[in-house]
């Protein structure tokens, strides 16, 4: 039997070494979408059971968020940090794109769903392959920095909620790349690095689609179950994400995604005062 759709999800979860898992993640991206196109044999959506924790290779070192080395951007090891920590994003963006596929495969959603999310897992693979190639240029690699260990929790406290997943992880954890974006493209125009400039474009522009695919599975399903999208959105956001939201918001490439301010801003406070 030909691999389910499901099951190469599951595969990309399983596979440890970061350009293997990307490099598969492509192929089986374009694998589903030739058959899609007619131009392959059909791929079954199926079923899998993917792994609670993606396999992840040796190195970085994964520490405690306040463990993790702090560095001046405008310096050239700053610089590099954070090209190393945005591959590092872009690496479990990966992971959640599949994982979305694989551990809700069960529940019948249109196909236009898997659609979504396996072009998000393959620009989430173009972005990371871009990334560690601007790190090579500027003599490192991914791996030789210790990166954040507290990103896959989002995934495994909505592991059971799809709902949960789509509000937590695009609609809150992409949409803040969409905020803070913008200054990373400044600090890399400031040192004449046209590479990275280039590379966070890329992402910039294609992350707002990510996003967009959050808020539209997020208001299919509020529909489905006849929920008013914005008080469900609070509820979860305030369930699962274990922070306020923080301001400046990118109102207008949040607006561009399908998120109106009136979703994110009252969960910038407490949720005693805000009322």
């Amino acid at each position: 039997m030909p691999q389910s759709l499901a099951e190469m999800a599951a595969e990309v979860l399983c596979t440890s070494d970061a350009r293997e898992k990307t490099d598969l993640s492509r192929r089986h991206a374009a694998r589903w979408f030739a058959a899609r196109d007619g131009e392959s044999e059909p791929v079954m959506i199926g079923t899998a059971t993917p792994p609670l924790h993606p396999a992840r290779p040796d190195r970085p070192e994964l520490l405690s968020p306040r463990d993790v080395p702090r560095r001046r951007p405008g310096s050239p090891a700053g610089r590099i940090a954070l090209l190393h920590a945005v591959a590092h994003i872009e690496l479990n963006a990966v992971d959640l794109h599949w994982d979305i596929i694989a551990r809700f495969s069960r529940t019948p959603m249109p196909m236009g769903f898997y659609d979504d999310w396996v072009k998000a897992a393959d620009e989430e693979s173009k972005h990371f392959q871009l990334v560690c190639g601007c790190l090579q240029e500027l003599g490192s690699d991914y791996g030789e920095l210790p990166a954040h260990a507290g990103m896959w929790r989002a995934a495994e406290d909505t592991r059971d909620d799809l709902m949960g997943r789509l509000a937590v992880v695009p609609m809150v954890l992409e949409a803040r790349g969409l905020d803070v974006t913008p200054d990373m493209i400044d600090v890399f125009r400031k040192a004449g690095l046209t590479g990275p400039v280039a590379a966070l474009e890329t992402i910039y522009a294609e992350e707002v689609g990510h996003v967009a695919y959050g808020s539209k599975w997020f208001n299919f399903l509020c529909g489905r179950h006849d929920l008013d999208p914005k008080a469900e959105f609070h509820r979860l956001v305030r369930s699962y994400f274990h922070s306020t939201l923080k301001p400046p918001f990118n109102e207008e490439k949040r607006a561009e995604a399908g998120l109106p301010p009136d979703f994110y801003w009252p969960l910038s406070e407490p949720a005693s005062t805000s009322g």
